[in-house]
């Protein structure tokens, strides 16, 4: 019997500068563990006359996770933050009752082609820290523990797993795992799991009871224990989860909480402009009016 319980395909969505895959959230799924929000960016070429230019914009109730594969960019926040993220390195944005970010393509970088390829995801936050400080942390690639078994490597972005705990400072159970491999591989590892669990095909190929799944699709476990699954040759993918809240969620633009209230009192202070400024911009995002709540079921 398959523990499959759902398949996620990557759909278009705009950001504004170029299109991304989302992946969470979806109709039928709002949320996996903690995790209620999940953008594939690229791979894309920009040209030299094509940048990353996502102005000041803000967020509540959550942590931002942005993972890079190819690229780099400029982290700017409302606490004073000013970084660059490269690949392999991770950026942790915990908005709590309110921050401000813009994201652009490094000024070294803006005269010439480059790549951008990445993750980026939102991190619900539990209900009693929806109201907590912002707070900001940049987390090399060496912070990240990394461990090759089987003729499989491992690296464990976020969370805790396997015994091991990355640098990334989450506020409840999940985890965020890389796993490749060059050559055929099997894999067993439901059982170092909890709560609910996916699975992301970056590239490559898993196999699972006689079905093949490929690129830029989640699949939804029916409970935490992935089972037995193969990786083909030359494959990338990433299995995250952790325990679900027992709340429901409101995700509204960019604002994630657990009451309707806490949502218009974001939209009103983006509206007056009562967020705190990101130094050095003067841009910002209008908010969306024309948007809706979306309720997740859980």
């Amino acid at each position: 019997m398959s523990n499959i319980n759902l398949i996620i395909e990557e759909r278009p969505a705009s950001i504004g500068s170029f299109m991304v895959g989302r992946l969470l959230p979806f109709k039928d799924k709002r949320m996996v563990g903690p995790f209620a929000f999940i953008d594939h960016m690229g791979p894309i070429c920009l040209s030299d006359t094509e940048n990353l230019d996502v102005p000041p914009h803000p967020h509540i109730g959550l942590s931002t996770l942005t993972y890079l594969f190819e690229g780099s960019i400029m982290h700017r926040d409302s606490i004073g933050n000013e970084i660059e993220i490269k690949p392999g390195q991770v950026n942790w944005m915990t908005a709590g009752k309110g921050i401000v970010h813009s994201e652009r393509t490094p000024t070294y970088l803006r005269n010439s082609d480059k790549m951008m390829h990445g993750l980026q995801i939102w991190v619900a936050l539990p209900k009693e820290l929806e109201g907590m400080e912002p707070e900001f942390f940049h987390v090399e690639e060496k912070g990240l523990p990394e461990w090759i078994e089987g003729g499989v490597h491992f690296k464990l972005i976020a969370g805790e797993a396997f015994g091991r705990k990355s640098e990334v400072p989450v506020y409840s159970p999940l985890y965020f795992i890389e796993v490749k491999s060059t050559s055929r591989q099997t894999l067993k590892i439901g059982m170092e799991l909890f709560g609910e669990s996916a699975l992301y095909i970056l590239e490559g190929a898993i196999e699972s009871e006689g079905n093949t799944f490929g690129p830029k699709q989640i699949l939804v476990a029916k409970d935490s224990k992935l089972c037995e699954f193969d990786m083909q040759e030359n494959s990338t993918i990433y299995i995250f989860g952790g325990e679900p809240f027992a709340e429901s969620r409101i995700i509204y633009w960019n604002f994630v909480a657990s009451s309707e209230e806490t949502i218009e009192k974001a939209k009103a202070m983006w509206l007056e402009q009562s967020f705190p400024p990101v130094p050095g911009e003067t841009e910002f995002v209008p908010l969306p009016l024309q948007s809706k709540n979306v309720k997740p079921r859980l």
